[in-house]
């Protein structure tokens, strides 16, 4: 990746004599640190995102919006990955969940991703704003409502709160019918944890729930994906689906969860409004750490550092959000500057309702639970390990517990909200990208078994819940 060098010259401590590794417990511990260890050579610099597999990481604001913004010389499409190509990486890496070729928006450039993504950002952009905000205040009661009133007054908001939230968010905007939407939520949780099958559930749900809208179409968002101009392939409005899913879920548990940390911690101002509390989280906690892979179309010099045509160039939206010398103008910059979505023609889409969701949700937390604090200091929360994503592990609360309600809230506590088989402690150690399942035709769907449930999975659940049963 890197010209030849007389050895003599490396100073001790050079990425070339062992590249800075970006995972583990280690990196997890200290991600700051790493940054500024990296900030030391240049701009970017080599490290290794994954055992055995190197990409050049970039650390400073201005030459991360110099490769997202030429897509000249920097394009998506990971099938011209060197490295990959000649079997340097290995087939088990946790790498080529994130980094591999997958037909979405994500990895294509030119004329391919300008259709899927003018298709993807029309369709959202006839989602309702009242009506999300309304969709996320509803999931947020219920799932308030699961752990509210437990006598000990104590949840763990991650597992109970900030993870299955988007997945009901989502759920409801994709216009899922409850057996469908069970299966969406099993299968996408099941893709966070790594459980075999998980892929073929989600897959297989999702290819019933368009042709289930081929046959009945309703206003919602995959209806509305279907009926584009762009006039997308099913298997293409799958992809796109599982992109908005798997892209915009992790994230937003992550977003969620962080947000209400910093506002509930001693540090924190109360009489600043939630919004704050969210944009810091973007800005210091990037949700979306370390991502976005471009493969130069010709050598490049980034810093004096000349990286090899197809070599991959990651991202770090969280370094150069905290690039030393941007902190020092902050104070000059849109609050909304920071490269948390991304930049470019491949900035994130759903941005404005990603933040709408994200405020939604710590606000109604704190409307419903007055006296919610946190069980531990801030700076003793522990952070995901993971390269790609910047995520609590936990986040352990107390509040006065509530009377058990009738109506909306009146599911009987003690009902886990989390879907069967999840483990309730656990947070994603890395967010995938699309799948890797191949879709049947919707003509030969599959039937995929959905966890077997006393009550239904989440969505079904929940569903109830909003009619009082």
């Amino acid at each position: 990746m890197q010209q030849p060098r007389d050895p003599h010259e490396i100073p001790p401590g050079c990425p070339a004599h062992g590249n800075v590794q970006m995972y583990g417990p280690a990196f997890g511990a200290d991600p700051d640190g790493h940054y500024a260890q990296l900030r030391s050579y240049g701009p970017s610099a080599p490290v290794d995102i994954a055992p055995d597999v190197q990409v050049e990481l970039v650390t400073s604001y201005d030459a991360a919006l110099y490769v997202l913004q030429n897509p000249a010389s920097f394009v998506r499409d990971s099938r011209r990955w060197n490295a990959l190509g000649e079997g340097r990486v290995p087939a088990d890496s946790p790498a080529l969940p994130m980094m591999g070729y997958r037909p979405n928006a994500l990895f294509s450039d030119g004329a391919a991703h300008a259709r899927l993504r003018r298709a993807v950002t029309d369709s959202l952009a006839t989602v309702n704003e009242h009506q999300l905000i309304r969709q996320t205040q509803q999931s947020a009661n219920y799932l308030i409502s699961q752990f509210s009133t437990d006598i000990r007054g104590h949840a763990e908001l991650m597992a109970e709160y900030a993870q299955p939230l988007p997945l009901l968010v989502f759920s409801e905007l994709f216009g899922c019918p409850p057996e469908i939407g069970d299966r969406v939520i099993a299968g996408i949780s099941g893709i966070f944890e790594g459980t075999p099958g998980a892929d073929e559930v989600l897959g297989g749900a999702l290819t019933e729930l368009i042709a289930l809208k081929r046959q009945r179409p309703t206003d919602d968002l995959t209806t509305r994906l279907m009926e584009h101009p762009a006039e997308l392939t099913d298997e293409e409005v799958l992809h796109q689906l599982v992109t908005l899913l798997s892209g915009g879920t992790a994230p937003l548990t992550a977003a969620i969860g962080t947000s209400s940390a910093l506002y509930l911690g001693e540090e924190w101002q109360l009489a600043l409004p939630v919004e704050d509390a969210v944009s810091q989280t973007l800005w210091n906690y990037a949700p979306i750490s370390n991502y976005a892979a471009h493969y130069p179309t010709h050598d490049v010099e980034i810093g004096g550092r000349v990286v090899r045509a197809n070599d991959p160039i990651l991202v770090s939206f969280a370094a150069a959000n905290t690039d030393p010398k941007l902190t020092e103008h902050r104070e000059q910059l849109s609050a909304k500057a920071h490269l948390a979505f991304g930049a470019g023609p491949h900035a994130c889409p759903a941005k404005d309702p990603a933040f709408m969701i994200a405020v939604t949700a710590v606000e109604t937390l704190l409307n419903q639970l007055h006296d919610v604090e946190l069980r531990v200091p801030f700076k003793s929360l522990t952070w995901a390990p993971s390269p790609w994503s910047r995520s609590l592990v936990t986040l352990p609360i107390r509040f006065t517990p509530k009377a058990a309600a009738q109506g909306p809230g009146s599911v009987a506590s003690g009902t886990s909200a989390w879907p069967a088989g999840a483990n309730a402690g656990q947070t994603p150690q890395q967010q995938p990208s699309t799948p890797s399942f191949t879709p049947t035709g919707t003509s030969g769907a599959r039937t995929v078994a959905a966890p077997q449930q006393s009550k239904g999975g989440l969505f079904s659940r929940f569903l109830a819940w909003t009619r009082g049963e």
